[in-house]
């Protein structure tokens, strides 16, 4: 009979070993895919320029449980690097660069002098031998290089997405392979442009389900390309009296005082994007634990003391509720908003609160036509009719 313990026990310690094994060569193998892909997409947007171009083109890629891949495109892709518009190399800001593509006739020669006269200054000031000076002449259209380099970087993502998506093996089928320019966490935006004090917003995402139809025949080409989510944008830093009173109307709905289901402490941003709409950024928790007994606390519905099993079920159980009072919230207060276009869309994009294996969203997007909310507002169409009209799309369950 010991022996028989001995054995089991020998059992069960291989397996426990085999599963931890297994773990971390998952992760291992996560990194290594994403090291990959980061150098092959990477190599495609460089080749949709000029071939002989070799400037810095650092993407990192990241995963995050729930949400999927993220590709972050570097600040150069079209920041405050100088574009190469005649044979040569353009320095700015120590660094050399090539880099070229067509521009409409008559731009090329005035951006070179303008380009050269700010260079020169620049020199100037830094050696101390005169005052900056503002270079003269008429404005270079900045916007039509910003579309082509846009539209350029757009192509790759898509290319990648089709032809690559899959090598990154360990990502659920249920979850993103996400390419923005776009920073982590707060209003942090790549591609800040030269001469125009509003950067472009791009976003470019596919699920992974439906890059394994594509790659399995299951899906043409055009349907899958039709499914990619794009958005090529312009991020608008003016001060829109609207959308910041639409934030702190729900910063204040969602405290844990009002909320009767989850509630956020953090405060609620949104990023406006030119002929898209404005996205907000929230999170919301359910609970709190109590650093002396670890029982967990959930004050929109006043209730203490509770195990983690309790908590957990608490928290499912809130979901739905949740689901609903959000939608209605937007609805109804989502009618202030007046600056956004008939088309334009007003976006939540929401952080749920943690729960493991509580078969609950880890986020959620909810989003709304302004023109759902403006013929609601008018009385055009009932509120039953208004809410059926609002799409929720629900990331990977926790």
């Amino acid at each position: 009979m010991k022996r028989a313990v001995c054995s089991w026990a020998s059992v069960v310690m291989i397996f426990f070993f085999a599963q931890s094994s297994a773990q971390k060569m998952d992760e291992e193998r996560m990194n290594r895919d994403l090291e990959v892909t980061e150098n092959i997409l990477s190599t495609i947007i460089k080749q949709k320029f000029d071939k002989r171009s070799f400037f810095p083109m650092e993407i990192k890629g990241e995963y995050r449980e729930g949400l999927g891949v993220t590709f972050r495109l570097p600040y150069e892709i079209n920041g405050p690097m100088i574009w190469n518009i005649s044979p040569g190399m353009t320095v700015m800001d120590g660094r050399s660069f090539s880099y070229s593509f067509d521009l409409p006739d008559g731009e090329q020669a005035e951006l070179t002098r303008v380009l050269d006269e700010e260079m020169r200054t620049k020199s100037e000031t830094i050696r101390g031998t005169g005052r900056a000076k503002v270079a003269s002449g008429r404005k270079i259209n900045t916007d039509s290089m910003r579309a082509v380099s846009n539209d350029k970087v757009i192509e790759a993502c898509k290319e990648f997405l089709a032809d690559y998506g899959d090598l990154i093996t360990q990502l659920p089928n249920n979850e993103k392979i996400i390419i923005t320019n776009r920073g982590e966490g707060e209003r942090i935006w790549y591609g800040a442009f030269v001469n125009s004090s509003k950067p472009s917003y791009l976003s470019v995402e596919a699920i992974k389900s439906d890059i394994t139809q594509f790659r399995q025949g299951k899906m043409s080409k055009e349907q899958f390309l039709k499914g990619v989510k794009v958005i090529n944008s312009e991020m608008d830093d003016e001060l829109q009296p609207d959308l910041e009173l639409l934030s702190s109307i729900f910063n204040r709905l969602y405290r844990r005082d009002l909320s009767k289901t989850y509630f956020t402490e953090e405060n609620i941003y949104y990023e406006r994007l030119k002929d898209y709409g404005v996205i907000y950024y929230m999170q919301v928790f359910s609970s709190n634990q109590n650093e002396y007994d670890r029982t967990w606390i959930m004050p929109t519905v006043g209730l203490n003391g509770l195990s983690q099993a309790e908590r957990d079920a608490k928290v499912k159980a809130l979901y739905p509720q949740f689901e609903r009072d959000i939608k209605t919230d937007i609805l109804e207060y989502g009618r202030t908003v007046k600056s956004l276009k008939p088309e334009e869309v007003l976006v939540f994009n929401i952080q749920i609160t943690k729960c493991q294996d509580c078969a609950i969203p880890a986020s959620v997007e909810v989003s709304v036509k302004a023109s759902i909310l403006s013929d609601y507002g008018a009385g055009k169409i009932t509120k039953e009719a208004a809410l059926s009209k609002i799409i929720v799309k629900k990331g990977s369950i926790q």
